[in-house]
């Protein structure tokens, strides 16, 4: 697709115009997936896996408190999805479920990692739920935050979404073009009234001005091309946290996930955002360490 391909030579370009490489408080390296070459970051230990991605525009540095609380105690992996932080998208790359799904599998495979948790929020958590379809032998549970039904995510994105960023070309130029005034507006948005935005803001923009991408317009146009139809799942256990002081969800309902995975659990964090998994990290991976202890 043109769009695919705009987005990845715009992404590429930033890349090559950076002034300087990303200053990385972790450890990374880049590895070859089926989709594209992927930024990870992986605490090398433990039996017990837990995948991490972060939620454009966040990037792997926003998790370094909350891979410091849990790498004691199981193996972390930490990786940005093509098109988001340092993972520059292929020219073939559409952001589709199953693209997705190929990218989060080909890390596990490089990994060497039989079966893990994902911990995925917003659109990477339908990413999550695809994978666990794809290969239910492969995922152990998710725990998700964020992520309603797919028909609830293109409502949102209809209400919360520029219209130009919607379309075809046009949305990757303006997306590329204005990708640091979006990050800087969506921390306003997606953050309570009473947290300072500033020490994420200060991240993406680092990030941004070391030759990360933010290919919102990509992922959008991916995933209005899908259909819930396509999107359930029976087994894998799985559980959402909602931050419902998120005002981009002001309207979104959180059981609307239920239409996807009956059996999901849902559970409120009333002091958070769109981002619980940074917002409260150390709440988050006591969940996260339970859950993991129960699929043991």
């Amino acid at each position: 697709m043109l769009s695919s391909y705009i987005d990845s030579v715009l992404a590429a370009r930033s890349a090559a115009r950076s002034k300087r490489p990303a200053l990385e408080t972790l450890i990374t390296r880049l590895i070859d997936t089926t989709v594209g070459p992927v930024r990870v970051h992986d605490s090398g230990s433990g039996n017990r896996c837990a995948l991490l991605v972060p939620d454009g525009p966040n990037v792997i540095e926003h998790y370094e408190h909350l891979i410091g609380l849990l790498s004691p105690h199981l193996r972390v992996v930490c990786f940005d999805m093509p098109g988001f932080g340092h993972s520059l998208p292929l020219k073939s790359y559409n952001h589709s479920l199953d693209q997705g799904a190929f990218a989060v599998l080909g890390v596990l495979d490089d990994l060497g990692i039989e079966a893990a948790t994902l911990a995925f929020s917003c659109a990477n958590g339908l990413y999550a739920i695809r994978t666990a379809q794809m290969a239910p032998e492969r995922v152990k549970s998710l725990l998700l935050s964020q992520t309603p039904s797919l028909s609830s995510m293109h409502a949102w994105t209809e209400r919360v979404i520029p219209k130009p960023l919607r379309v075809p070309i046009v949305g990757q130029i303006a997306a590329w073009s204005l990708r640091h005034k979006a990050a800087r507006s969506w921390y306003r948005v997606a953050l309570p009234r009473t947290t300072d935005p500033r020490p994420y803001e200060i991240k993406a923009t680092d990030a941004l001005n070391c030759g990360a991408c933010f290919s919102l317009a990509g992922v959008v146009q991916g995933l209005a091309r899908e259909t819930e139809a396509s999107l359930h799942l029976h087994d894998t256990p799985v559980t959402m946290i909602w931050g419902t002081k998120d005002h981009s969800h002001k309207f979104t309902e959180p059981e609307s996930l239920l239409a996807c995975v009956a059996h999901a659990k849902i559970v409120y964090f009333d002091d958070c955002g769109h981002f619980p998994d940074v917002e409260q990290p150390e709440r988050f991976s006591q969940m996260l360490m339970e859950i993991m202890a129960r699929d043991t």
